[in-house]
């Protein structure tokens, strides 16, 4: 456990970091790098489903785990309502004085922070960084995907928040539509079955259509025909928004970290 503050904003945070069992063994190897929202939850989760699936062989290639916390000090919802969401206009309800629409700062944080901290005490392949994020972190994701798609290789987006102000990150899809002609990216997108409004069935949403929100954000995306896009995206029967994500998390590191899907590389000396 690091502290890493943020010199903009003045915050304090701290990143989580988990190292795959074979690290120590094989001092010459680099490992892809997954990073975590809402790490005060994931963090440990992954942490386990990544020993559970290599179990009784490989099935996902080793990874160093690495979760974001919350800003010292506050509770996950005050942290993430501001670092999650693109902008200022909240949802109805939201108690007074809650701070939306930090993300674009939280993502210059990560960038020129968090990553160069991890790469600088860590064996790291710096060619296959991952971002995880679920409902709000999934949000994030979306924003970093759309502005800066080459920060992370892949990208694991969970029960996404797209409906936040009024389907904002809709118009930043079509926003980057309309200026390029590649999105270059491994993408995984879960949502649960029952994140869709059913009226009369208690097992699903009573308000918001995120499954109907995610196919359409797929079929956009899918619409454009970028070359270097690759593209899953799973409606997970069965499942809420709460009850969804390990499932969502394992077949997402089952899509982006097959085991033997490409060599780690290799450097002098190690670290």
């Amino acid at each position: 456990m690091w502290d890493v503050p943020d010199p903009v904003s003045g915050r304090g945070y701290q990143v989580f970091a988990a190292l795959p069992p074979s690290y120590y063994a094989q001092p010459q190897r680099r490992y892809p790098v997954l990073y975590v929202t809402d790490a005060d939850y994931a963090f440990p989760l992954l942490k386990q489903i990544g020993r559970r699936l290599n179990v009784e062989g490989p099935t996902v290639e080793e990874y160093i785990l690495v979760g974001l916390s919350y800003a010292k000090g506050e509770g996950g919802m005050e942290s993430r309502r501001r670092d999650y969401t693109p902008t200022t206009n909240g949802p109805a309800g939201t108690p007074s004085g809650t701070v939306h629409g930090g993300s674009k700062a939280y993502q210059a944080y990560v960038r020129d922070q968090v990553l160069p901290f991890v790469a600088q005490r860590y064996r790291t392949d710096e060619k296959r960084r991952i971002f995880l994020g679920h409902s709000y972190g999934s949000l994030l994701g979306m924003q970093i995907l759309l502005s800066e798609p080459r920060l992370f290789d892949g990208y694991i987006l969970g029960s996404p928040s797209f409906w936040f102000d009024r389907h904002h990150m809709a118009g930043q899809e079509r926003a980057y539509a309309a200026k390029h002609d590649d999105l270059p990216a491994r993408v995984y997108m879960y949502i649960g079955e029952y994140e869709e409004m059913r009226p009369g069935d208690a097992r699903f949403a009573k308000s918001g259509n995120m499954v109907t929100d995610t196919k359409s954000m797929a079929q956009a995306l899918t619409s454009r025909n970028y070359p270097s896009l690759h593209m899953q995206t799973e409606v997970l029967n069965n499942e809420s928004h709460v009850s969804v994500a390990p499932r969502g998390f394992t077949l997402g590191l089952r899509y982006l970290l097959p085991a033997g899907e490409l060599p780690s590389l290799k450097i002098p000396g190690g670290r």
